[in-house]
């Protein structure tokens, strides 16, 4: 079974010391009682520490519980507007207000008052984009070596970055659930299988087809380290864990190689194993269950693709289109 990650080092928050104890204590009940990823816990942090360094800013001294359960709509407003002013999307700034909202919660869960203004401002539109999935073709050619044996790397490198994109692409893993891999649960001979801990600590069992179990077993039979069962399944050139920048810029290069967009990166494999699922009749439910995502409403996005791709075909093809 593969580990969660372990919580990340945050810095200080800029405010007087009861609000900084209590974001403190807001991010550690994210951590051990929410068990959010580490990922989010270090994105509604770096969202609160934004909103009390534009308070300090704003009222000129370091604010406390009090100065944020305060705040007026006004201030808020401002915030948002500076933000997207400095070029950051209505999704991020969803999230800031959704941190602020959380953190909120829990001062007047520990006896604070509410703060009314969070309630008073409606989160910003993010404008909805569509996954860009690769096609078929191009998301097998990725998860082969032969597209790279020009390279001046050795085999077993090549054949280690094949078979993590082909995790992501066959078993629709993230590239951390892909390297959060122990190699005692490496998918090779009948095991068909593999458990992932994804966001929120969720376990799911991702099936492993051939080609996939394929791919790690010829890794495994060109590593030249001897990995530890309870290590990680993917290696570094030193024989530690790997990071997933290497991974990523091994797409890369098979991006430049096929002549590819800058989108199609490890993770638009995992849309690619979803949405070709979902062009050639999978269900939903199961996409859903698959990919480990909370809510169907996540999902569903794949469907637009499917119907825009519908509406390109008819435009293209319909003589009065």
């Amino acid at each position: 079974m593969t580990r969660p990650a372990s919580s990340p080092q945050l810095p200080a928050f800029p405010a007087a010391p009861d609000l900084a104890a209590a974001s403190t204590a807001w991010l550690a009940h994210l951590a051990h009682e929410r068990r959010l990823s580490a990922r989010t816990i270090e994105a509604y942090g770096r969202d609160a520490r934004q909103f009390l360094a534009f308070l300090e800013e704003r009222f000129g001294m370091a604010p406390g519980i009090a100065d944020f359960t305060d705040c007026a709509p006004g201030d808020l407003r401002a915030f948002l507007a500076r933000r997207r002013a400095e070029g950051v999307e209505g999704r991020s700034l969803q999230r800031a207000l959704s941190a602020l909202r959380s953190l909120a919660r829990h001062i007047a869960r520990e006896g604070g008052e509410p703060a009314a203004a969070l309630g008073a401002v409606r989160a910003p539109k993010a404008a909805r984009r569509l996954p860009r999935p690769l096609s078929p073709p191009d998301a097998k050619a990725v998860t082969m070596t032969a597209l790279r044996e020009g390279e001046a790397r050795e085999p077993w490198v090549l054949a280690r970055d094949a078979a993590v994109l082909a995790l992501c692409y066959g078993a629709g893993l993230r590239i951390s659930e892909a390297l959060s891999i122990r190699r005692a649960d490496a998918p090779v001979g009948e095991t068909d299988a593999v458990t992932i801990v994804g966001k929120g600590q969720k376990s799911r069992s991702a099936p492993i087809i051939a080609p996939v179990r394929k791919a790690v077993e010829d890794y495994l039979s060109l590593c030249p380290f001897a990995l530890e069962p309870a290590g990680p399944l993917f290696v570094g050139a030193k024989g530690g864990p790997l990071s997933p920048r290497i991974v990523q810029l091994a797409m890369a290069r098979m991006r430049g190689a096929l002549g590819l967009p800058e989108s199609a990166t490890p993770h638009a494999l995992r849309h690619s194993f979803a949405s070709h699922l979902l062009a050639r009749g999978g269900d939903l439910r199961t996409i859903q269950d698959l990919l480990g995502h909370a809510s169907l409403s996540t999902t569903q996005v794949y469907t637009g693709i499917d119907t825009a791709r519908l509406l390109a075909a008819y435009r293209s093809a319909h003589p009065r289109a």
